[in-house]
């Protein structure tokens, strides 16, 4: 017999923290198959893509071209400059790019405007130093109780897997890359 201490009776109306990590291929594909689940539902989502500018992207083509009634809970905002950022070759304008999105993330969770919110590779903005640790975590213990927020992105930290309710790694097994196979439309953008 479950014990009740352990059941949570409002459990569908609680929001969670979900972590997609690892070096494998698929963290911010899942968590963009949760948005469709949840814009299937009629919940409101915000998805902030870090780190990510330009045009090129097949999801962003597909949210594009969803029907009035379900874009209508639908906002997408690119934090990013179009290009990949290392640690090798960041810069202030990639930080600002990535500060102006944090600040509205930031805006969004406080006011509740949402009901699911994806920080898409806010786990490389963090381990990038773009987005302080502290800041990311005293946000994510202060949502509203309902929302629920997903962390994607390699290097997630310690302290972020901690405190966050459901964490995925993503580990890479086999990948064609290893081949020479270079990134394909429609399956890797």
């Amino acid at each position: 017999m479950a014990d009740n201490k352990l059941i949570n009776p409002n459990w569908a109306k609680h929001g969670y923290i979900q972590v997609y990590t690892g070096d494998g291929k698929g963290k911010t594909t899942a968590s963009l198959g949760l948005a469709m689940r949840a814009l299937g539902r009629s919940w409101k989502v915000l998805i902030i893509m870090f780190t990510k500018g330009g045009d090129d992207y097949g999801e962003l083509n597909s949210f594009r071209n969803l029907s009035v009634e379900i874009s209508k809970n639908l906002t997408i905002v690119q934090a990013g400059l179009d290009r990949i950022v290392y640690s090798s070759n960041k810069t202030d304008d990639d930080e600002k790019e990535i500060k102006k999105g944090w600040e509205l993330a930031k805006k969004a969770i406080k006011n509740d405007e949402y009901n699911l919110i994806i920080l898409d590779e806010a786990n490389i903005a963090i381990d990038l130093g773009f987005i302080k640790l502290d800041d990311m975590l005293n946000v994510l213990k202060n949502k509203p109780e309902d929302m629920e927020i997903v962390l994607t992105g390699r290097n997630a930290h310690p302290k972020i897997i901690e405190i966050a309710h459901l964490v995925s790694e993503i580990k890479p097994v086999k990948h064609y890359w290893d081949t020479g196979v270079v990134a394909r439309k429609g399956i890797e953008y």
